[in-house]
């Protein structure tokens, strides 16, 4: 999940692949939904440092998809 500050309306969801917004009542905006590799993490970054917007946090949900090698 991420949040930015200021409040995105529903319509930038399409811009951002179809992440869920949700504007928070601080007046902050959430992005979530699972992004599938650290290149779709790498476009969203870009999609919000290009609006000028201010990247509060970033935050992992769920368990790290593991591909079979130790770290």
């Amino acid at each position: 999940m991420l949040r930015v500050q200021g409040a995105l309306e529903a319509h930038w969801a399409a811009w951002f692949d179809g992440l869920t917004l949700t504007i928070v009542a601080d007046g902050t905006t959430t992005l979530a939904d699972p992004l599938v590799d650290q290149a779709a993490l790498h476009g969203v970054l870009r999609k919000i440092r290009d609006l000028g917007l201010t990247l509060l946090s970033v935050e992992r949900r769920g368990e790290p998809v593991s591909d079979g090698t130790a770290t």
